[in-house]
């Protein structure tokens, strides 16, 4: 019988609840609307959930089983999907040179004389006259096929799957992930998107280092652990920060559903759903069962497949703008990721569960 009471049921209805509502409200409300609540969630709500969430969390254990496994999943993704790239290259190159030795075949044929020379001269001349189609793998496309592999939306979707799912207990490790994943983006996801778009944005290590520390996120993590998280305070205040976690959960939501309604183009379909299954399908169940092997079941696991198997984030197609890459299969990446999430979890619910 299908029920609140089922925590996936549940799930789903907060999930399509909260984020059809922000649709709605990005349809009517001011474009800059996002800008503002986003930047709101950065520095305050995100902070403050991370706070609100620690008081009831367990940091013992398995810890440091998040940081590792981000890192392993980023490298899985970043390897398939380099695989991926370098096959479609190459079968580019072979219908070019298919293309050229048609056409010498075509000149033989013809009765006319046809030397070496001037079969590449021909060649030469062919493609002056009919260029080959532009790449579908462009620098651009290569540099967004991979970013969509490396982030994931592990905050804004992460955090209520794994709350809703899994439970409060397991925050930390939702937490822990997105942090290190954070990092990494910061390291080399930053020289990435330079290596394949516009070179001239370097940063350096001290940009990469300030950057890093500037991520609200991390001193939230260290007040809220040292500090706030043995803190004694009466009832009702304890009530108020811990409702007030939820509240900023729902926030995310809504902002996830503003976002939605901002986007316009849907392109590059055939590389986003390549891309959407090596992401959301074959890497969590790569590193997933590999987890098995160091002993890693139960609720432990199931937690990191669902923050690996997460859609990729909104801030894919800000990077794409930012450094010039391609923001049309950013945007597609997202945008199918988000329904695809639904059809995602029952699964891993069944395997790993």
């Amino acid at each position: 019988m299908i029920t609140l009471d089922n925590p996936l049921i549940r799930l789903y209805a907060t999930l399509i609840g909260w984020v059809s509502f922000g649709y709605l409200l990005g349809r009517v409300l001011p474009k800059n609307t996002s800008t503002y609540l986003g930047k709101f969630l950065f520095f305050v709500g995100a902070p403050f959930s991370i706070i609100s969430f620690l008081r009831r969390a367990n940091l013992d254990g398995y810890i440091f089983i998040a940081p590792v496994t981000a890192s392993i999943a980023i490298l899985v993704g970043a390897a398939l999907a380099w695989v991926w790239i370098d096959l479609g290259l190459s079968d580019e190159r072979l219908r070019a040179i298919s293309r050229g030795v048609d056409f010498v075949g075509h000149l033989d044929s013809s009765g006319e004389d046809s030397p070496k020379e001037n079969s590449i001269s021909s060649i030469k001349e062919k493609e002056n006259l009919e260029p080959l189609q532009k790449s579908n793998w462009s620098r651009g496309t290569q540099g967004s096929f991979m970013f969509a592999m490396m982030i994931g939306n592990t905050s804004f979707l992460g955090f209520p799957v794994i709350l809703s799912l899994i439970g409060p207990e397991y925050f930390p490790l939702a937490l822990f992930y997105d942090l290190s994943a954070l990092v990494i983006l910061n390291i080399f996801g930053i020289a990435l998107a330079t290596y394949y778009g516009d070179t001239k944005k370097r940063r350096g290590w001290g940009g990469t280092l300030k950057a890093i520390l500037q991520n609200p996120g991390i001193w939230a993590f260290t007040f809220g652990y040292f500090v706030f998280r043995t803190l004694p305070l009466p009832e009702p205040i304890d009530q108020v920060v811990r409702n007030g976690g939820w509240v900023v959960i729902t926030l995310f939501l809504i902002m996830i559903g503003i976002q939605l309604s901002k986007l316009r183009t849907l392109k590059n379909l055939k590389q986003g759903l390549t891309c959407l299954a090596i992401k959301m399908l074959l890497t969590p169940l790569v590193v997933g069962t590999g987890l098995m092997f160091f002993e890693v079941t139960g609720p432990l696991r199931l937690s990191m497949v669902l923050l690996m198997g997460m859609p990729p984030a909104f801030s894919t197609t800000l990077l794409a703008e930012t450094y010039k890459l391609d923001r049309d299969l950013a945007v597609t990446t997202v945008f199918l990721g988000c329904f695809t999430l639904l059809f995602t979890i029952p699964i891993w619910m069944w395997l790993f569960k």
